[in-house]
């Protein structure tokens, strides 16, 4: 698997190289020192799957560059990094498509944490990021534990990834009003009411979808 690492600061970079080479050897690992160039990137990589991005670019500013790379390469996942922990960046950075947020102060072991949670599937939060958001659950909480169906876990894993209803109709080759009738399904059975809800409910199940 492909993953693609965005930070202007070459000796973070390295670095986190180094983590991910220890502890994840399955993983290619691509680098970029700006947004431009990772969009170069993913569009020579078309199988990229995982996008570990700052926030704080030379040539994009805050969530803007989540934006950007969602509209290039909808169905890849991205994970922010940032020294911004504020609960309010957080929230947004999942609004606008983000399946997880680490913090730049945040020690090794979480990081390593946070990918396994996210390359599983699932939402990685920082604990307290946001009212209501607890650390992940010492119980493995699956769809079939909460009454999913299997198609119903289909949904809730591409809403996961930030991918509008419209892609998600493509990618399961299903209707706009059965993916509809599915996340209102999803949504009773997690207790929420928004997508975004939904993300931060998963994040505080420590739901894993694979």
């Amino acid at each position: 698997m492909k993953a693609l690492l965005i930070d202007d600061h070459t000796l973070f970079r390295d670095a986190l190289g180094l983590l991910i080479g220890a502890h994840f050897p399955e993983l290619a690992l691509l680098q970029a020192g700006d947004l431009a160039s990772g969009l170069v990137a993913l569009d020579l990589n078309p199988d990229l799957r995982l996008v570990l991005l700052d926030l704080n670019l030379p040539d994009s500013q805050g969530l803007a560059a989540i934006t950007r790379l969602r509209e290039q390469a909808p169905s890849c996942r991205v994970v922010v990094l940032s020294a911004d922990d504020r609960p309010e960046t957080v929230e947004q950075a999942i609004e606008q498509g983000a399946c997880g947020f680490v913090p730049k102060t945040a020690q090794g072991n979480t990081l390593t944490q946070a990918l396994r949670i996210t390359l599983d599937g699932g939402v990685y939060l920082p604990p307290g990021a946001t009212p209501g958001t607890l650390p992940p659950a010492a119980v493995v909480v699956t769809p079939d534990s909460l009454g999913l169906s299997p198609r119903q876990a289909d949904v809730l894993r591409l809403l996961i990834e930030g991918q509008p209803n419209k892609l998600i109709c493509r990618a399961l080759d299903l209707s706009e009003s059965t993916v509809k009738t599915h996340l209102a399904a999803v949504f009773r059975r997690l207790e929420v009411n928004t997508r975004t809800q939904a993300v931060l409910a998963a994040a505080r199940l420590g739901l894993r979808l694979t």
